[in-house]
């Protein structure tokens, strides 16, 4: 059973914190912007299956143990901020990989454009929310105020309301990804506006990275 008062409470809250700017709509739009809708697409569904993760975790209590414990906290923190840092490297260095090879090509040639940083978005995605031990905290910290203990299960109430968060999130992101389309679109139609992209985008990964250790 749901309390219908805090689920209207919770949705409400959960709104305007999905709208808010933060790192995964960054996340979005820079994937947007360099990939495609597709991409954005694909990152939306990372950030929600990574929301599934950490449910999973709050319920079992992992997200407590990284709250209780500095040290798990700080690694899961680390890990987390480099492994965006090594996106955004990956990134940048694949625009000059790829300027070199379009110069090198003559007239008639066509430069064979790599689809791996496309495949696997989702991926990146997912584990760049699941390696966020803040996000971790704001399932510990803001799930459980909707749980009405006088109801039966509050670890049903805990599930219940940590997987609806990315579902309800989920439409809300793709209205960010959308008009992140139509902005790329827009620079698409210079020249060379695609490398910039790619690497004002690998820019954002590696500021991502920093602002998750502070």
């Amino acid at each position: 059973m749901i309390n219908p008062d805090f689920l209207a409470s919770f949705l409400l809250a959960s709104f305007l914190m999905a709208v808010a700017p933060g790192p995964s709509n960054a996340f979005l739009m820079a994937q947007t912007f360099a990939n495609g809708r597709a991409a954005g697409m694909q990152s939306a569904l990372g950030f929600a299956l990574g929301g599934v993760v950490h449910t999973f975790f709050a319920v079992i209590g992992l997200s407590a143990v990284l709250k209780a414990s500095p040290t798990a906290y700080s690694a899961v923190q680390y890990v987390g901020a480099a492994y965006l840092c090594y996106l955004g490297i990956m990134m940048i260095k694949s625009t000059f990989t790829g300027a070199l090879t379009t110069t090198d090509c003559t007239s008639e040639e066509k430069p064979h454009v790599s689809t791996s940083k496309k495949s696997n978005v989702m991926f990146q995605a997912m584990m760049t929310e699941v390696l966020n031990p803040k996000v971790a905290l704001f399932f510990i910290a803001f799930i459980p105020q909707f749980v009405d203990p006088s109801l039966s299960s509050a670890t049903f109430q805990l599930a219940f309301f940590g997987l609806l968060y990315p579902i309800f999130a989920f439409p809300i992101d793709c209205t960010y990804i959308y008009f992140g389309d139509k902005i790329a679109q827009f620079f698409k139609k210079h020249p060379n506006s695609q490398l910039w992209i790619d690497r004002v985008t690998g820019v954002v990964f590696i500021a991502l990275a920093i602002n998750l250790l502070y």
